[in-house]
């Protein structure tokens, strides 16, 4: 049995699990729950990831695969179901854009809540902070202008993921407030059993 070695509160991780449970992979999945920082690492973890961040997938052989793209990608190899990285033309170009625009997201928020959180104050950078907002601000009118529909693939994972982390350590930052159309489709995706099932505490 492959071991995801995970923290349910980081988006990357959530990825994966979404695409595994829409893959129906998860029965060959085991959860292993670690707790990490950039400050401190856990040494299984590092044996198994030299980065030392999650995800890491640690393999039936004993090998891994790292990050995030990477293991979707291998899980998407692993089943019957319809793929959920397009193969071919206009749809895999869209899904891998969407994925690369929610995983910017991702580091800009993701680098500010450690900026904000774990940074003693007096050395947080502030300028740097509103930078990195502004990417999540720019990368959210430009999915509010896209047409996202009822399809299910890395892309659209990927995106409501990403703002489900918002929701889940941005909620002063309102970002549905002048994006009806993203939110709508949101509510929508996160309806699906398997953000509900994945859902950060």
């Amino acid at each position: 049995m492959m071991k995801l070695i995970y923290n349910p509160a980081s988006p990357y991780v959530r990825k994966v699990r979404v695409l595994a449970i829409e893959a129906g992979l998860m029965n060959r999945i085991e959860l292993a729950n670690v707790s990490i920082t950039p400050v401190g690492p856990d040494e299984a973890l590092c044996a198994s990831n030299p980065i030392g961040k999650i995800p890491t997938l640690v393999l039936d052989d004993g090998g891994a695969l790292y990050d995030s793209r990477v293991i979707c990608e291998y899980l998407d190899g692993l089943h019957d179901n319809p793929r959920l990285f397009p193969q071919h033309g206009d749809a895999r170009w869209t899904a891998l854009r969407r994925q690369a625009l929610a995983d910017g997201i991702l580091d800009a928020a993701v680098g500010t809540r450690y900026e904000t959180f774990l940074r003693p104050e007096a050395l947080r950078w502030s300028e740097w902070i509103e930078g990195q907002m502004q990417k999540v601000r720019r990368s959210l009118d430009v999915l509010e202008d896209e047409t996202l529909g009822d399809e299910v693939d890395i892309g659209t994972i990927s995106v409501a993921c990403a703002l489900g982390y918002l929701d889940f350590r941005y909620p002063q930052e309102g970002w549905r407030d002048s994006r009806s159309r993203l939110a709508a489709w949101y509510e929508r995706f996160s309806a699906r059993a398997s953000m509900s099932e994945t859902r950060p505490e």
